[in-house]
């Protein structure tokens, strides 16, 4: 059985609930990723699909591939075009999720800006400064100036094929705009990107894999900073810039005596009216009178991110559980009273176990649909508090039947992690300047960086293993890691996000701990937060000295990516320059030219190249053979 403690997760409140849902008969991840399985090994599938030589779109199919033999589509196409038009639909998949997000934000400002919502432009430099880089006039009333806003980006978004995106011109490095001219893939607006590269996929369109390949890369430029940088600056607008304080982490967050309520997705827009209105005493007498000791809103995989990287802790927003494959622990720890979905990480499963365990599952985005569930709230940001309100009620109202009815799990421990870095932040911790950062790079104090873009996945390891094997390894090489999406909550639940973990870092690395008082793996926010990363690149390379991209001892990695995001992530990190680690190996290995091209070609291209060793310790001295070539280069 696959249902070893080493397959089940690294997180031992996980590994406690997971008796609890065996126990309870009921249908978890662990045994259905099992059932997957084939000829008694739970990571085998069927060797075409894993390989990524296999098609259905079309009726003549499915066909399958071999690129040994020449064996063709029914159409003709390679299995190096079959691999990457597949990779290709799901950074389509990726990118206009991501993209969803940004309008739902855009959409947000701008009712905010008009008075309409419950939230307030909190961030006013912040505002000023990102339309002063867009070549926006910054002068005028706030509300005004995030109007003017709205409408520049919204105008870049659809941008016609062939006309340069403004945004991209106004924030990318030149060394790289000038290169993705050269290649062809500079960017228009996103909208125009996606549909030409979906309509690109249609069967007998375009089967040359070199030409989807620039298509995705094309596709990640736009992605990255028409929708993330744009998305996470805009949400900083409102509801603040991250800055490093300490959160609560963990299971045991969840306590069965109080009523509970998590947003879960990526949008934090209601999870921050909850807040606001949870925050009331009104409230907390409510949940009192119907026997609670209170009111709480727990933050949970990447809308609870997006919260606690903003806000800081109390009685009210207590913490952060964890990332996505944790979501039926959270559930069946008898604790949980409404469970908010968002546009994004809501299992299908999830009425089954709101059955059992007694709680209120409510869909709050037009995307979110669930067999059986009828009742749901689409948010509007005009009527924030209004459907907040109706949540806190939902839950104070199950608060007695989910007490009477379902024994919770208890015991469960949570600890502290530091969360709350940004650009910004890192800048406040170095005294307003880069130079310290630059400084312990140029003299090997630190050796390196690394952006930690990451979901989770069961395959070869359990929950959040091989993600945080590969952290401790970096650390340890006195490599400082920014980590980021469902792999930070890895980070932050596993210790490493924590001071005391500078104690498994390298002496370089663990003296920079120790005089700014941060841990080793600084939580840098959500998987949206990769255009801020690249951002903040951008600046470093500007610091010393206008180094391209490529040539700087930096390393991307995603050791536990999993769905359609985190593939535009890695495409965009490739596009950047960027030595790009990813596990498990990308469904391509049946696609030698396409596995040739991402490997090895792409170096001499664009300065980035794909890394997909699996084993931790050989995947992260290839990465370092990256970064010290790079410093030899750089003569540091």
């Amino acid at each position: 059985m696959l249902v070893e403690e080493n397959r089940i997760s690294y997180h031992g409140s996980v590994r406690k609930v997971y008796e609890r849902i065996k126990a309870d008969g009921m249908t978890n991840i662990w045994e259905r990723y099992e059932a997957q399985g084939m000829g008694g090994d739970p990571d085998r599938r069927c060797p075409f699909c894993q390989a990524g030589a296999r098609c259905d779109l079309c009726s003549n199919g499915p066909c399958r591939a071999d690129a040994s033999k020449d064996k063709r589509g029914v159409c003709g196409i390679t299995a190096d075009g079959m691999a990457m038009r597949m990779m290709l639909l799901r950074n389509v998949m990726g990118a206009s999720t991501y993209h969803y997000h940004t309008a739902q934000t855009i959409r947000t400002l701008r009712a905010t800006a008009r008075g309409e919502t419950p939230f307030r432009i909190s961030e006013e430099g912040k505002l000023r400064s990102f339309a002063q880089r867009l070549g926006i006039d910054s002068s005028g009333p706030v509300e005004d100036l995030a109007l003017k806003l709205c409408d520049f980006v919204e105008k870049d978004f659809n941008r016609e094929y062939g006309q340069p995106s403004r945004i991209v011109e106004l924030l990318a490095p030149p060394e790289r705009q000038q290169l993705w001219k050269e290649l062809g893939i500079f960017p228009g607006g996103i909208y125009n990107e996606m549909m030409r590269a979906t309509s690109s996929c249609l069967t007998n369109v375009d089967g040359n894999y070199a030409s989807l390949a620039l298509k995705a890369m094309k596709l990640g430029v736009a992605m990255a900073y028409q929708s993330q940088i744009v998305n996470e600056y805009c949400q900083d607008m409102i509801f603040g810039i991250p800055r490093p304080h300490n959160m609560r982490v963990d299971l045991g967050v969840l306590d069965p005596d109080y009523v509970n309520i998590l947003p879960n997705g990526h949008e934090p827009f209601l999870g921050f009216a909850l807040v606001q209105l949870a925050r009331g005493e009104e409230w907390q007498e409510k949940a009192r009178q119907a026997g609670a000791k209170g009111l709480r809103v727990i933050a949970n995989i990447e809308a609870g991110q997006e919260m606690i990287q903003r806000w800081d802790m109390d009685d009210v927003l207590y913490g952060f559980t964890g990332n996505w494959i944790m979501q039926e622990a959270v559930m069946a720890s008898g604790c949980v009273d409404v469970f908010v979905s968002d546009m994004n990480c809501s299992m299908p499963i999830d009425p089954i176990y709101a059955e059992k365990y007694r709680f209120r599952l409510i869909p709050v985005s037009d995307l979110i649909s669930f067999e059986g569930v009828t009742e749901r709230i689409e948010y509007t940001p005009e009527k924030a508090s209004e459907q907040a309100a109706q949540l806190l009620e939902m839950g104070i109202d199950n608060f007695k039947e989910r007490r009477s009815k379902v024994t919770p799990v208890t015991g469960l421990p949570y600890s502290k992690a530091m969360v709350g870095f940004s650009t910004e932040s890192i800048l406040d911790a170095l005294g307003g300047k880069l130079d310290p950062l630059l400084d312990a790079i140029r003299s090997g104090t630190l050796r390196g960086v690394a952006g930690l873009v990451s979901c989770t996945t069961l395959r070869d390891t359990g929950q959040d293993n091989h993600s945080i094997a590969i952290a401790k390894e970096l650390i340890s090489r006195d490599v400082l890691v920014l980590s980021m999406g469902c792999g930070n909550g890895a980070m932050q639940v596993g210790g490493l996000c924590s001071p005391e973990a500078k104690e498994l870092a390298g002496p370089g690395l663990r003296s920079i701990c120790e005089a700014l008082g941060v841990p080793p793996v600084l939580s840098y926010g959500t998987c949206t937060d990769t255009g801020r990363l690249a951002d903040l690149l951008a600046a470093v390379s500007e610091g010393l000295g206008g180094v391209a991209l490529p040539d700087l001892p930096v390393v991307a990695t995603a050791p536990e990516y999993m769905e359609q995001k985190a593939t535009i992530d890695a495409v965009f990190a490739l596009a950047l320059g960027l030595h790009t680690h990813v596990n498990p190996v990308p469904t391509v290995t049946g696609a030698p030219n396409l596995v040739r091209l991402l490997t090895q070609d792409c170096r001499g291209i664009t300065g980035g190249l794909l890394n997909v060793e699996t084993d931790s310790t050989k995947a992260v001295d290839m990465m370092m053979e990256h970064i010290e070539s790079k410093r030899r280069k750089l003569g540091i």
